[in-house]
C-alpha cells in the first residue's frame, strides 16, 4: 500500500474500530445487551449495525460492488441495530472484525479517486464521488459511533477511556 493518502484513512478507521471494540471490553452479555438511552439501542446493536450499515454496506456493496453483499444487505430485511437473540456478544464482535479485514483487504489496492461501484436507489439523487468520501464517511459515522459508546460505558459501570492518538 505504497499511497500515503490512503495508508492515513485506514490507519485512522483501524484505530476507530479499536476504540469501538476498546470500550466494550469487559462488559458482559446482559451489559451488552441492555438499553441505557430512550432510543433503546443497546451497545451489542450498535456493534452490530457498525458491521453491517457501514463495513459491509459502504465497503463491500457500495465500494466494491459485491453482488453478495448487494444482494444480502437488500433482501435481508434485518435491523442491523437489533442483532438476533440468539447470537452470542462474541459473534457480533467478530462479524464486526471479519467485515473490517473484508473492507480492508479490497480496500489495499483501491483507488482514493474511483467512483463506486454501486449506488442504491433509495438515496435519490444524492451519492458519493468517489472512494475517498466513502472511507472518510466511515471514519464519520465509526467515530461518531465510539463517542455513544464511550458515553453509554460510563452510565452502565462507570468506566471511562482515555483516547489517545
Amino acid at each position: 500500500m505504497a499511497d500515503t493518502e490512503l495508508t492515513t484513512l485506514l490507519g485512522v478507521l483501524d484505530s476507530k474500530r479499536k476504540h469501538v471494540l476498546g470500550i466494550l471490553d469487559g462488559l458482559d452479555e446482559e451489559a451488552l445487551r441492555r438499553p441505557v438511552l430512550p432510543s433503546g439501542w443497546t451497545c451489542l446493536g450498535l456493534v452490530h449495525h457498525l458491521a453491517l450499515d457501514d463495513e459491509k454496506f459502504w465497503f463491500r456493496a457500495v465500494a466494491a460492488g459485491e453482488q453478495a453483499a448487494i444482494e444480502e444487505i437488500l433482501g435481508s430485511g434485518e435491523n442491523a441495530w437489533q442483532p438476533a437473540p440468539e447470537k452470542t456478544a462474541e459473534e457480533v464482535f467478530a462479524l464486526y472484525r471479519k467485515e473490517g479485514e473484508l473492507a480492508d483487504t479490497f480496500l489495499a489496492g483501491a483507488d482514493l479517486e474511483a467512483a463506486p461501484s454501486w449506488w442504491p436507489d433509495f438515496f435519490g439523487d444524492w451519492r458519493y464521488d468517489n472512494l475517498r468520501e466513502v472511507i472518510l464517511h466511515v471514519i464519520t459515522e465509526t467515530a461518531t459511533h465510539a463517542g455513544h459508546l464511550d458515553a453509554v460505558r460510563e452510565l452502565i459501570d462507570g468506566r471511562q477511556r482515555l483516547v489517545l492518538p
